[in-house]
């Protein structure tokens, strides 16, 4: 299966490649420019907004699919982290039972719970990889085209080093994902589901046990399904979690915003800070002290009454040492300067 997954998406790129005459197939270019970064109306580790400033890169339409990640397994044998058993000595007190392969999967509850423990609803499924998204017996037969997921920040990267590319940075892109839109909280405006548009994949209804499915979907979605924002770019909100390159810091962590020109606050250049290890580490699990990456974009487990984080400027915290059912990746590619 993954050899014809990767036969397929050899077919893509060069289809596409022939259509565009492009150098970089399936990719959309964004110049260098300056934007707004963050909010100040949902989560304090939005804010504050501040003028963050971006080179030009090249960008993945959409998510790495489970069609591009076999091309790039198949090309090299690479093991994703979710089908090694992981390490005891990185999870101090974990039973000896647990040291086998596999990865969290969502599971939706037979009715309200306390959403404060997310243990409600992830489960550490034995077996549970990219090629088995639900578990052991679960297949990805018929899901070519979704986002690849079960890939932690290692494979993330192990594919872009692959591929030539890289994994973008938190600025590159939340600028990427507002599609040119000034300031507004979500990728096409400021409403959620305007006139009752379904725009991205996500939970209607309340989370973890109530989904509406307005959207048609109960999990992932095919890429392209839902619209393109203003830079032509798909599922940059919703769908799946995307790892970026960035590690997490708190706003308490990140060093003193100056004045712009216009005496407006302008954060520091993206070049000259892009977060520290030690600043990432979870203050809730001072034992274990592993990395934690910035996640952009929300998934299709955002909700209303959960993780409204279904927009560019939300950021969220994770190890990178993880794998879930609702995260993958997208790569970048920068302008030589």
């Amino acid at each position: 299966m993954d050899d014809a997954f990767a036969a397929l998406h050899r077919a893509e790129r060069h289809v596409a490649k022939a259509a565009t005459g492009d150098s970089h197939p399936g990719m959309r270019h964004l110049p260098a420019g300056d934007y707004h970064m963050g909010s100040e109306r949902f989560y304090p580790e939005e804010a504050p907004v501040r003028k963050a400033r971006v080179s030009g890169f090249w960008i993945d339409e959409t998510p790495v699919t489970n069609a591009g990640f076999a091309e790039f397994v198949a090309a090299t044998g690479y093991v994703t982290l979710a089908e090694l058993a992981p390490d005891p000595r990185d999870f101090p007190g974990m039973p000896a039972d647990m040291a086998r392969p596999g990865s969290l999967v969502f599971e939706k509850t037979a009715g309200p719970v306390d959403l404060a423990n997310p243990a409600n609803w992830w489960h550490y499924r034995f077996g549970a990889d990219w090629r088995h998204p639900r578990g052991a017996d679960s297949l990805i037969a018929d899901m070519a085209d979704h986002p690849v997921v079960h890939v932690s920040y290692q494979d993330g990267a192990a594919f872009a080093d692959w591929a030539g590319k890289a994994l973008p940075t938190e600025v590159e892109w939340e600028y990427a994902a507002r599609g040119g839109l000034h300031r507004a909280e979500f990728a096409w405006g400021d409403e959620l589901a305007p006139d009752g548009a379904m725009l991205a994949n996500y939970w209607q209804g309340l989370f973890p046990f109530a989904n509406q499915l307005i959207d048609g979907f109960e999990g992932t979605s095919p890429v392209r399904t839902f619209p393109a924002n203003g830079y032509g770019l798909y599922d940059m909100i919703g769908n799946v979690w995307e790892w970026t390159a960035d590690w997490y810091a708190a706003p308490s962590a990140r060093p003193p915003l100056r004045k712009g020109k216009s005496g407006s606050c302008c954060e520091l250049p993206v070049n000259q800070y892009r977060g520290r290890e030690r600043d990432s580490y979870d203050p809730a699990c001072p034992e274990m002290l592993m990395g934690r990456k910035v996640l952009k974009g929300g998934s299709h487990l955002c909700a209303p009454n959960y993780c409204q984080r279904y927009r560019p400027a939300a950021r969220h915290p994770q190890a990178i040492d993880t794998s879930t059912s609702h995260i993958g990746f997208r790569c970048v590619i920068r302008d030589e300067v």
